[in-house]
């Protein structure tokens, strides 16, 4: 079974968000794709198979952790397999997900990706926030992810989290973010009940910090980086229920699994 390693929200390799990406004939049982996402230990393994139409593809995303209802990094990632190595003329790829039909055009070198917007809610800054990310957010929120706002670009940048302490806070992930010198938002993201110490570039995340930023700001087309030691840069459009999160990859690797499912 061929695997491609696709470093994504970048144009060069050793930076952005490596994904892994098997695009399928037949699905595989949901304990070899575990096993395979924790034998990578990328923050992602993608799956996808053919359905129907040209261009439409049936899309899940595993974490050494296990399987979770949205990833834009490995969506970009399959997104570039597919429209450079299994289908070159497509400009537009659709999955269907757990978060529903997730469209990707391709403009050039850079695909736009259409997520669901995160809808948050404010909650109150505690003391376990504090004493998780070692710095006191001066608001925070919460939808399937929790995001804690911090003052400036220097916190996000400086900031040790508590892994231990980060896991017994609300939400799947825990997003800290701050206004950007150079871009609109500067972001990180830590995720160790998915057994993901930080994700290197989350378009998950980004589907949370870019509509509170777009508020903010008010403006609905923004730059975004994402302040892991990888680092990488999202081209963001806000719509209300949806965002477009855009991005460049580049491919690191490809290569053979074996296993022992008629492959």
């Amino acid at each position: 079974m061929r695997q491609y390693v696709v470093d994504a929200f970048t144009d060069k390799v050793f930076s952005g968000n490596p994904a892994a990406v098997c695009v399928l004939d037949r699905w595989l049982e949901e304990d070899l794709m575990c096993k395979i996402a924790l034998e990578n230990n990328y923050s992602e393994t993608a799956f996808c198979v053919r359905e129907g139409d040209e261009g439409h593809y049936h899309l899940r995303w595993f974490t050494p952790g296990g399987e979770v209802n949205l990833c834009g990094h490995a969506t970009l990632a399959t997104s570039y397999v597919i429209t450079r190595f299994i289908d070159p003329s497509a400009r537009e790829v659709l999955f269907d997900t757990l978060s529903g039909l997730l469209t990707v055009k391709k403009e050039g070198d850079l695909l736009l990706m259409d997520f669901p917007s995160a809808h948050l809610k404010p909650i109150p800054v505690t003391d376990a926030m504090t004493e998780a990310l070692g710095v006191r957010p001066v608001e925070a929120y919460i939808d399937d992810d929790m995001v804690c706002v911090l003052e400036n670009e220097e916190q996000v940048r400086s900031c040790v989290a508590n892994q231990e302490l980060v896991r017994g806070l609300d939400g799947l992930l825990v997003h800290i973010t701050a206004r950007g010198k150079d871009q609109d938002c500067i972001t990180r993201s830590f995720a160790p009940k998915c057994n993901v110490a930080e994700d290197p570039v989350c378009g998950r995340g980004h589907c949370h910090v870019i509509p509170f930023w777009a508020d903010k700001l008010c403006k609905t087309e923004l730059v975004a980086y994402q302040a892991s030691s990888r680092g990488g840069t999202l081209y963001c459009r806000y719509a209300g229920d949806r965002i477009s999160l855009g991005g460049y990859a580049a491919l690191f690797s490809t290569d053979e699994i074996l296993v022992d499912q008629g492959f």
